[in-house]
């Protein structure tokens, strides 16, 4: 048998919580945020750009003068810096491939790399 020295012990008790009411436990529940209802997430609107489906003579003559004389030309760059569709991109590298402004790097699927013709390699 073993022998315990003697401590003293104090046992603490906590006080009797108070009762709520349906009603109060109602209020409760709904003031809490995880009562609301769920909302949807609000998606990020993305403005739709107002592309143009054809030149007109000023994108015309501005494409023939400022594309040739980007380092990098893809239709996407094109199409974002001209506020011209994809397809209309396309075609205006196309024109400026015909006459020799652009050459093209590399050509993968959809996607076409170009850059400006230089004169050691036009």
């Amino acid at each position: 048998q073993r022998r315990h020295s003697s401590s003293t012990v104090t046992t603490v008790t906590m006080p009797a919580k108070e009762q709520k009411t349906k009603e109060a436990k109602l209020k409760a529940a709904m003031g809490s945020s995880r009562g609301r209802k769920k909302k949807w997430s609000k998606a990020k609107s993305h403005e739709k750009l107002n592309s143009m489906v054809l030149f007109d003579k000023k994108t015309y003559d501005k494409m023939l003068k400022d594309v040739p004389k980007m380092k990098l030309i893809t239709p996407s760059i094109v199409s974002d810096r001209l506020k011209v569709n994809g397809s209309l991109a396309r075609k205006a590298i196309a024109i400026l491939l015909e006459r020799g402004d652009v050459r093209e790097i590399a050509h993968h699927n959809s996607q076409s790399i170009y850059t400006r013709a230089t004169a050691g390699k036009a």
